[in-house]
Parts: structure tokens; C-alpha cells; sequence
């Protein structure tokens, strides 16, 4: 196995594992903002008020998107272990 297979494995591994946790930082990312903005437009300092909404979205996110992700991820897997003969031999 040369380095440079090593590096492609790696960087498909990267984009695997980028596309999967993507869609779930984002929308974590916007309901915070959203929650911040709320908070500092009524002054309500509660941090427990971010937690709720943030794991009600990731939740909804990853019902919708976990079908996706799976597919992408047993894919990708197929893939590797597909290719473990050109690889070893």
C-alpha cells in the first residue's frame, strides 16, 4: 500500500465523516444562534434555555437525515472493504 492510497482513504474517510456531521452541526449551529438572538432581544440569561431546542433540532435532523447518513456511511464502508484485495495484494 503506497502512501498515496493511504491519503485517499483518509481524505474519503474526511468527507464521509463531514457529509454525516454536517447537516447536525448546522442546524445545532442555527438554533443557537436563534436561541441567542432571542435571549439577548427579551435579557433572559437561562442556559438551559439553548440546551432544549438545540437537542429537539439535532433530533428532528437526525430522524429526517439518518436514512441518508446510513446509506452514506454503509456505502463508504462497502467501498473499503471492497478494495481491501487491491489494497493488501
Amino acid at each position: 500500500m503506497t502512501p498515496d492510497t493511504v491519503i485517499a482513504i483518509v481524505r474519503q474517510a474526511l468527507e464521509v465523516a463531514m457529509l454525516v456531521a454536517g447537516p447536525l452541526l448546522l442546524a445545532s449551529l442555527l438554533m443557537g444562534l436563534l436561541v441567542s438572538i432571542f435571549q439577548a432581544a427579551t435579557q433572559i440569561n437561562e442556559m438551559t434555555l439553548s440546551f432544549i431546542p438545540k437537542l429537539l433540532v439535532m433530533f428532528v435532523v437526525l430522524v429526517v437525515m439518518g436514512p441518508w447518513a446510513l446509506q452514506l456511511l454503509v456505502d463508504y464502508v462497502a467501498r473499503l472493504f471492497g478494495s481491501i484485495p487491491t489494497l493488501v495484494g
